[in-house]
């Protein structure tokens, strides 16, 4: 019996050893297998993290480029007003404006030259065209085929027309005992071979005509200073509120002897 007993009891012992060893055993198991689950899951994560995005590395799309804004029109160059010193004295040298503008209608032929003052800053091709636009409009001397403005660079011309500082307008208008200081204006000076256009005037205006009406300003003043030359003296307005004469001292003025018009740029307005 006694025998039995400890073959019993070391069976029981035994059994209850390997019980608990198979738990801890499970318990390593389950730990290694829940530690290599959470290090898979971390390493996802961090993955995920780590994994850039799609928009990086790739080349920033090239903006649309803004087409280029269109230069100035002729209209739209006339209507404005540029920069100058009243007071400006710039170098008295006179380089002629090349090239050649043949006279578009019948009549006279009158060969002009244009001379442009050194030192200006002003845009003498744009001044080239607007002398021989306005004289050939048909409302200025050109009216009816009366005569036609040819202008030339070089050879004989009847008379140059020259855009000059106020002073060096000064100097050449006193040539012919006008003195343009008064008002800052410009003259034909009669006794030399030179229209004298002063480029303050044609830069900037006059109080006459106002900020707004730049293109009929400079279409006054070359039609007034040419009429001139032409051989026409001033004439005044003699109806009030009625168009003033292309001859009448514009840009002193609109009003004589009482008498207010109309600022007009034209020979012939109406015809």
């Amino acid at each position: 019996m006694k025998g039995g007993k400890d073959r019993t009891f070391t069976g029981i012992a035994a059994a209850a050893v390997t019980t608990v060893l198979a738990v801890v055993v499970a318990g390593q198991v389950a730990t290694d297998r829940s530690g290599e689950i959470g290090s898979q899951a971390s390493g996802e994560e961090r993955g995920a993290q780590q994994r850039p995005d799609r928009s990086e590395g790739r080349p920033t799309p090239p903006q649309a480029a803004k087409p280029p804004a269109a230069p100035p029109t002729y209209q739209q160059l006339m209507t404005r007003q540029f920069p100058i010193d009243p007071e400006l004295k710039a170098s008295g040298e006179f380089v002629a404006v090349p090239g050649f503008d043949k006279a578009p209608g019948k009549g006279r032929k009158v060969s002009y030259r244009i001379d442009v003052e050194k030192g200006l800053g002003l845009d003498a091709g744009l001044f080239a065209r607007a002398v021989q636009e306005t004289l050939n409009d048909d409302r200025s001397w050109a009216h009816g085929g009366a005569m036609t403005f040819e202008r030339i660079s070089s050879g004989e011309a009847e008379f140059v027309i020259t855009l000059a500082s106020p002073g060096t307008t000064a100097v050449w208008c006193a040539k012919s005992g006008l003195d343009t200081t008064v008002d800052n204006v410009s003259c034909d000076s009669a006794s030399t071979e030179r229209v004298m256009i002063n480029a303050f005037r044609w830069a900037q205006g006059a109080e006459t005509y106002g900020d707004d009406a730049m293109l009929a300003y400079r279409q006054m003043l070359i039609n007034h200073e040419v009429g001139h030359r032409l051989g026409y003296n001033h004439v005044n307005c003699a109806t009030r509120g009625a168009l003033a004469p292309v001859m009448q001292q514009q840009t002193k003025t609109l009003e004589v002897g009482g008498i207010k018009c109309r600022a007009n740029p034209w020979v012939h307005p109406g015809d």
